[in-house]
């Protein structure tokens, strides 16, 4: 499978890039400064602006499948920087036909029907403007027409740890273990993100995971 990446070389872009190797797939890493990134069998690198919505359609074509791991966190206004870069990787996506998997946020997960965790009183301050740019984006996809698109939102804990390739499913409802919400393992989560593009399984909607 021929698998573009945007956001290669980030906290879970690297993760992912890394068990797609493992499996074999051909990676493009779409990354705005390539000498970042060293070779490694299967990996190309490719240059390119995420926000330039003309650059990416230039290197999705050919593609099986895009996965955004974009981000805006080092951005002043992450909010708007991300929602920018959002619309041009889903035109992109759109232009030339191939699926995008995204990787969403937590905060637009449901602690209770119709309650989100992003508008609960205890969501930290300083991951507000990602989770609301997250839910915008997510909102966004639910009303593009001719995308098809897949959003994989991890729990409200994800770190590094180990990679067990075992995973629980939930659509849109934070998964809850014996002393509160679940948790998932960064390797774990990047698993959950190449079955993904390998099985389709959840073609226009959003899931999240966690152990």
């Amino acid at each position: 499978m021929r698998i573009a990446l945007i956001g290669a070389t980030g906290f879970i872009g690297s993760a992912i890039r890394q068990e797609a190797l493992s499996r074999g797939h051909h990676v493009t890493a779409i990354v705005s400064n390539p000498a970042r990134l060293p070779a490694a069998q299967g990996l190309e690198v490719q240059g390119a602006d995420a926000l330039d919505s003309q650059q990416l359609r230039a290197v999705l074509r050919g593609h099986d499948v895009v996965i955004s791991a974009f981000s805006g966190h080092a951005n002043s206004d992450v909010y708007g920087y991300y929602l920018k870069g959002m619309h041009s990787i889903i035109d992109a996506a759109r232009a030339t036909g191939v699926r995008l998997l995204v990787v969403g946020g937590a905060g637009s997960l449901e602690v209770e029907p119709g309650v989100q965790l992003l508008d609960t009183p205890s969501f930290p301050e300083q991951w507000k403007a990602t989770a609301e740019g997250a839910r915008a984006a997510l909102k966004l996809l639910r009303e593009t027409p001719n995308v098809d698109w897949t959003v994989l939102s991890p729990p409200p804990m994800i770190h590094p740890g180990t990679r067990t390739g075992q995973y629980r499913t939930a659509n849109d409802a934070v998964i809850m273990g014996d002393s509160g919400p679940s948790d998932i393992s960064l390797e774990d989560y990047a698993v959950a993100m190449v079955d993904e593009a390998e099985s389709a399984k959840h073609r226009g909607r959003r899931f999240t995971v966690a152990h």
